[in-house]
């Protein structure tokens, strides 16, 4: 099974495609990741990434179509998660002509659905663990011991430089602006799942299971 996870900046795409990694054996194909990968590989396609990048430009379409199209080929796995891409209907495109080729198919594109100032308040007391990626919450998941992970012991906990009102409000148009129309995009191909993201995490897990196997 291939799916798409959509939604806003800390829709809890992230949490939810690690829980299906682990209770699926799905691979999760982040695009930063893979971008950081390439970069540090040392082959032809990372030399030409490391160039883009070094040079403070985007790397284009077809490069990440293409490092999408490597993994595919190369890891073996009950399923592709993408994560962070497609960002626009172009890369959409993109990547239906990709799985075509492969004679693989997109099961399902699921959308956390949030409200925008829930998420403000989620995102700004958000923070996690530098050692294990635990998540916390000032307010709705604080530690049960101040300054110390609850999972690993950690005292390494961080907060996203950009995890305060005034950007996450900008993340939040760039994503309404560029990458919202995807919802009507694949809703019109009868592929979407709407799950509301805002519920507790183990009703999100349950819905986006409810969604993947309806």
């Amino acid at each position: 099974m291939n799916i798409i996870l959509l939604g806003a900046p800390g829709a809890g795409k992230g949490t939810q495609a690690r829980i299906l990694v682990e209770g699926r054996g799905m691979v999760q194909l982040s695009t930063g990741d893979m971008l950081r990968a390439a970069r540090s590989s040392g082959t032809e396609m990372g030399q030409k990434v490391a160039a883009i990048m070094d040079a403070g430009q985007l790397v284009t379409d077809e490069i990440v179509i293409g490092l999408i199209a490597e993994q595919i080929e190369t890891v073996d796995a009950a399923g592709f998660i993408f994560d962070g891409f497609p960002r626009t209907l172009a890369q959409a495109d993109a990547l239906g002509d990709l799985l075509e080729r492969k004679g693989l198919s997109l099961d399902a594109v699921v959308e956390l659905r949030v409200d925008d100032e829930a998420l403000v308040d989620r995102i700004t007391g958000r923070f996690t663990c530098g050692n294990c990626g635990e998540v916390y919450h000032d307010r709705t998941k604080p530690t049960k011991v101040e300054g110390t992970c609850d999972v690993c012991g950690s005292h390494d906990l961080k907060r996203r430089a950009d995890d305060n009102e005034d950007s996450l409000r900008q993340r939040l148009m760039e994503y309404y602006k560029k990458t919202s129309p995807l919802i009507g995009y694949y809703h019109c191909k009868g592929s979407l799942k709407v799950v509301d993201g805002l519920q507790d995490m183990a009703k999100v897990t349950a819905d986006v299971a409810a969604a993947l196997d309806g």
